[in-house]
């Protein structure tokens, strides 16, 4: 009887900690929420500059998800499937865009196009520093490394059995990971896409340092809350940041239901 008493206390005590932590969100977003009415929030979210920011917020946000999606999808592969000599100094320094501060990973962008390399890409393609492939890149960077350990996580959890079969009917390896594999972790492939996607429109460090905040130029709907909040039009900056939260709110739902871990 003592055994399932601790047992209780312990569950409970659990329960506790949770609910308050959940509580304290909700209260959150209940306090900016109730800050402005729908009617200024719309009125805010009818501006040209901001409707501007969220276009071009949605059009770079789902460009880079893409091309994340792009190098996870292989790297993920390796990094679940393979074994090779120093792999776990390429974990770390994969990880490298998740732990350092994001406006390190700004001003590392802004000097390497400084280097003779990086003068050399900007003269041989478009123009990143302050444009809008700067935004995508500077996204780029950070959500490519969540997208990675998606994609890893996903391959780690998929048999490789139907990979051995397909080979030993004639299928080369690439053939059999496009042609078993790839269908197989549909599910992660859309997770790693909506979670480099949110991670993407939420980047706000690496933008404003790399890319900058020009109005109606690089301006996404991060730096138009930094933008709106520093003149003190604080209802624009709640009615993006609600705005941003829907945003968050169904890519995570979209990942819940593929039951893919972030």
């Amino acid at each position: 009887m003592r055994f399932w008493r601790r047992i209780s206390v312990f569950w409970t005590l659990l329960g506790i900690i949770t609910a308050a932590y959940v509580v304290f969100i909700i209260l959150l977003l209940q306090a900016t929420a109730a800050y402005s009415s729908p009617e200024h929030m719309l009125k805010a979210l009818d501006s040209r500059e901001i409707r501007h920011s969220v276009n071009l917020s949605l059009l770079t946000c789902s460009l880079t998800s893409l091309l994340c999606l792009l190098v996870a999808v292989p790297i993920g592969y390796l990094l679940a499937r393979s074994r090779f000599w120093g792999k776990n100094l390429v974990e770390s320094i994969l990880d490298i865009p998740i732990v350092l501060p994001p406006m390190v990973i700004g001003l590392c962008l802004l000097i390497f196009f400084q280097t003779a390399l990086g003068n050399w890409i900007e003269e041989s393609t478009q123009r990143f520093t302050y444009t809008v492939y700067g935004v995508v890149l500077a996204q780029f960077v950070i959500g490519a490394a969540f997208a990675i350990r998606t994609m890893r996580g996903t391959f780690d959890h998929l048999s490789s059995r139907p990979e051995e079969v397909a080979m030993t009917l004639g299928c080369s390896r690439g053939w059999a990971v496009c042609l078993v594999t790839l269908p197989a972790a549909w599910r992660g492939m859309l997770a790693a896409m909506s979670v480099a996607w949110a991670r993407s429109l939420g980047e706000f460090g690496p933008i404003l340092v790399f890319a900058g905040a020009a109005r109606m130029k690089t301006e996404v709907l991060p730096t138009t809350v930094w933008l709106e909040m520093s003149v003190g039009n604080l209802e624009e900056a709640v009615a993006v940041s609600l705005l941003m939260v829907f945003f968050a709110m169904a890519v995570l739902v979209t990942v819940r239901w593929l039951g893919e871990r972030i």
